[in-house]
């Protein structure tokens, strides 16, 4: 099976080099694109009320290239917004309908989306009408305007989703070569996390059962093992499942197929087998997913319907017209309905049982909760509230991550880094610092930048979700990642400052002024760094369940590359920003031996010795290296891992022969990070500080030293050839 995943990986990636100019790329994007209100797609000014009302009229308004089932296409494109959305995953942000990535391969050829290219094409009229929204906008207000004019419940609706010009930021989610190098599938239909669905090509379960079985019991724990891998627990699950099989139905009129897939016939994709004249392959001649039948007697009117009928009725199993196995009631006088093995699979689950009777005596609850987890399956990849970009959008929702407003009145930045400019070499009791002179004096400077980075880099340009903002890395679990192991002693280092200030400066902004003001120092001033306060601390850790670290990489190279891909790191970026100033104590405090150097500087002899030393792997830890030349010396994995990579490896060369060019990418780098999860009103200071109050601090934008974050063709490849 895994031979075949393999074999077919190859060709759609095959097939996308054709198609996409950064085919091989593991989804770098633009800086840009990280703050939405830069640069957006969809116009805030768009009037989605009118928007909504000719999607009403088109739903309606059946075509003879593509009738629609029962006069109507909601059900159609409630199936294009789910699916558009459902590819997200939160082991690492990945998928969503942001990008709308649906359009292209790979998802596009997905077997899950079988058809949807019709769906699309329906919609070209008002896309064509309205260029001021996004396709992905349109997409997912599409859906909401389906549900809601068959009597569904009033949806949320986020807008501010980019449409991208290619398929590139879905090759991870497969089958392609970058996704069996990061995720791969043993058994497709067996695939676990980091992979979202259990299947590649499916969005979440196979219908039928596990691998095929029909069997109820196993596919109740498929589904409840793949809606996690979403972020859904029990009861949105069962509002999802119930709520979207309201609508519609399956198609499945023959055992043929629906024919080619965009990959064997790009112009002509799905044509249909079954049937013949004028309605092969469409009407009731379609072949999508090759089940047959409705889940509710009215598959165009919004109901709990779908809960009554599991419940009520005795389910057999039976080989439906495209010969797969699916469930009719057993009662001769029962209504024509249909239920597929993962609808069965409720009844088989004690805690889902229960929700499905809840909702099937009580109506008003499905509505409350279908709505609430609609919104959330449509938006999850979407970040924080402020980046919805219309003014109506709900308020921000507990999967948004909303924080505390940040304090009205805000310490002056100037005086905060003068505190803690005091503190870089200030003895702490029972707190080892670094010793970087001959003087043994004690210097907190490589800690502080080590806290700051720690901090910042969980945040994730995949779906906007982590960063320093909020302060999390003070409460679990974040403060119990090994990665963190001893910063919580760094924070008391800080504690005094925090006193100083009280209310008026959070713990995000003095750990990101830490960070700076050791910069600052390390570089004599020379480092061009972007000065931002007015953060808020979260009130404990529970956001950063949504981005646990990602511990799944088979060996660094691979680490290398998907970390840059996931943060939005560019090549330069995540090159400059290895070679920071590391703590060889705060090292030990991880269970690892040492730093590359006890310098408390920032310079370029990092790249020098990674370039003129032979490292090799330590006995005590495969993850440390050390040097040959010169025991003692220290990199991790990581760091060895930038040699591996010939384009990375030039970016090495170029830093080692070329300090001034890595100071300036290092600061355009650390600007990024450090405010990437920031709405735009926070990208400057309140009160800056200027040449006069802070002479080792120069506060300027990095817009125009702004390197392009545009994807670098082949990177993940080079990391897939190293493991294959």
């Amino acid at each position: 099976m895994r031979l075949f995943v393999i074999v077919q990986a190859v060709m759609w990636a095959t097939a996308l080099a054709s198609q996409c100019p950064m085919a091989g790329s593991p989804g770098f994007m633009s800086r840009d694109s990280i703050h939405r209100n830069n640069q957006r797609d969809t116009s805030p000014t768009a009037d989605f009320e009118a928007i909504k009302r000719e999607i009403a009229v088109l739903l309606k308004d059946s075509k003879n290239w593509w009738p629609a089932d029962f006069g109507n296409y909601g059900p159609f494109m409630i199936r294009l917004a789910w699916h558009c959305s459902g590819s997200h995953r939160v082991s690492d942000g990945r998928g969503g309908c942001d990008g709308a990535r649906i359009r292209k391969v790979p998802e596009y050829a997905w077997d899950d989306n079988t058809n949807l290219d019709k769906a699309v094409k329906l919609l070209q009229p008002v896309k064509d009408a309205h260029p001021e929204i996004s396709w992905a906008d349109l997409i997912i207000l599409t859906g909401n305007a389906a549900i809601e004019s068959m009597g569904g419940p009033k949806l949320g609706f986020c807008a501010g989703r980019k449409d991208d010009a290619d398929g590139s930021a879905s090759l991870v989610l497969g089958p392609t070569p970058e996704q069996e190098a990061l995720s791969p599938c043993k058994v497709n239909g067996n695939c676990t996390s980091p992979f979202g669905p259990t299947t590649v090509g499916l969005i979440y379960v196979n219908p039928e059962g596990h691998l095929g079985n029909p069997d109820p019991a196993l596919s109740a724990v498929d589904v409840r093992d793949t809606f996690s891998r979403m972020g859904f627990n029990d009861l949105e699950t069962v509002a999802l499942i119930g709520g979207g099989h309201a609508f519609g139905k399956t198609h499945g009129a023959c055992t043929t197929g629906p024919g080619p897939n965009p990959i064997q016939s790009p112009d002509a994709p799905w044509p249909g087998t079954c049937g013949d004249g004028p309605l092969k392959g469409k009407g009731n001649n379609t072949y999508t997913s090759g089940f047959e039948g409705a889940w509710t007697r009215d598959p165009t009117e919004w109901s709990s319907e779908y809960f009554y009928n599991l419940l009520s009725y005795d389910w057999v199993k039976f080989t439906g017209p495209g010969g797969k196995n699916q469930w009719m009631p057993s009662n001769k006088d029962a209504p024509p309905i249909r239920m597929l093995t993962a609808d069965i699979a409720l009844l088989y689950d004690a805690e889902y049982k229960k929700i499905v009777e809840t909702f099937g005596q009580h109506p008003e609850q499905l509505d409350k909760v279908f709505a609430d987890a609609w919104y959330k399956l449509t938006t999850a990849d979407m970040g924080q509230r402020f980046r919805c970009i219309n003014a109506d959008a709900p308020p921000a929702q507990p999967f948004q991550h909303p924080l505390p407003a940040p304090p009205a009145k805000r310490a002056q930045v100037k005086d905060v880094m003068a505190k803690i400019n005091q503190t870089l070499f200030k003895p702490f009791p029972q707190i080892d610092g670094d010793i970087v002179d001959s003087n043994n004096a004690a210097y907190y400077g490589a800690q502080f930048i080590d806290l700051a980075y720690q901090c910042a880099s969980t945040f994730r340009a995949t779906d906007y979700k982590g960063g320093c903002n909020g302060a999390r890395i003070r409460y679990w679990p974040e403060s119990g990642w090994p990665a963190n192991a001893g910063l919580d002693q760094v924070r008391q280092v800080l504690q005094p400052v925090k006193d100083s200030f009280g209310e008026t400066l959070t713990w995000s902004d003095l750990i990101v002024l830490a960070g700076d003001t050791a910069l600052s120092y390390a570089t004599g001033g020379k480092l061009s760094l972007k000065i931002v306060n007015g953060r808020s601390d979260a009130y404990d850790g529970n956001q950063s369940l949504d981005f646990l670290p990602r511990q799944y990489y088979s060996n660094a190279d691979i680490e290398v590359t998907d970390n840059m891909a996931v943060m939005g790191l560019s090549p330069h970026d995540a090159v400059a920003l290895a070679g920071r100033p590391r703590s060889g104590v705060e090292q030990k405090r991880r269970g690892l031996l040492g730093a590359y150097s006890k310098s408390s500087l920032l310079s370029n002899t990092y790249y020098k010795l990674l370039l003129s030393e032979t490292w090799e792997p330590t006995t005590s830890n495969p993850k440390v290296f050390e040097s040959k030349q010169n025991p003692g010396t220290f990199m991790l994995a990581t760091d060895v891992a930038l040699l591996s990579n010939p384009q990375l490896k030039a970016i090495v060369q170029e830093y080692a022969q070329d300090e001034s060019k890595f100071f300036n990418d290092f600061a355009s780098a650390w600007n990024y990070l450090m405010h990437a999860d920031l709405p735009v009103t926070e990208s400057a200071s309140s009160n800056p500080p200027t040449q006069d109050n802070q002479s080792n601090l120069k506060a300027s934008s990095d817009s125009k030293h702004a390197l392009d974050r545009v994807a670098v063709a082949g990177l993940a490849l080079l990391s897939l050839f190293i493991v294959l």
